[in-house]
């Protein structure tokens, strides 16, 4: 499911059920609730893999498993905060890709996930207003049993980092 919540926030909804249309038609009556408009956004993010290594006991970082993880079909690599290291792929790489640099380079996989990223270009700030309402919209969502995961093209701007924090905590990207 896709929509755009106030304000003009793009989102990606996945759902898993065995009851398609009793499922669209409880999202669609969830965005419609919280002010928002089921409309296709897929166009505003990318479908990637994401991999997440732990932090190497060895102190490998991204520099040198660069040449390793782009032959392995790797499409960019970064270390996170945690000291991990995090490379991105395409969706059908992701998987090859996570179960060669562990082999090559002893990492151990800490998370191999496909979700839809945000084009850089389209991302939109959060006004502190629309923080309770969009929350509450998110937490709705993370009780539906059939969500799986939940995507939205959110960046901080000018909100403060704790408020900002916890709203990425209830989104999969």
């Amino acid at each position: 499911m896709e929509c755009i919540m106030p304000p003009q926030i793009a989102m990606i909804i996945e759902a898993e059920t065995d009851n398609r249309a009793r499922t669209l038609a409880d999202l669609r009556l969830m965005i419609k609730v919280h002010g928002g408009t089921a409309t296709p956004t897929t166009y505003l993010f990318q479908k990637k893999g994401r991999i997440a290594f732990e932090k190497s006991e060895n102190g490998l970082g991204t520099d040198e498993i660069l040449d390793d993880a782009i032959e392995a079909g790797a499409e960019d690599v970064e270390a996170d905060e945690d000291g991990g290291i995090v490379v991105w792929t395409k969706p059908s790489m992701a998987y090859s890709a996570a179960e060669a640099l562990s082999k090559s380079h002893g990492l151990k996989v800490a998370s191999t996930d496909i979700i839809w990223d945000p084009n850089q270009d389209t991302q939109v700030e959060i006004p502190e207003g629309n923080l309770e309402s969009l929350g509450a919209f998110l937490d709705e969502l993370q009780d539906n049993p059939t969500v799986q995961g939940i995507y939205a093209n959110v960046t901080q701007g000018s909100l403060r980092e704790d408020l900002y924090n916890s709203l990425r905590e209830k989104l999969d990207a």
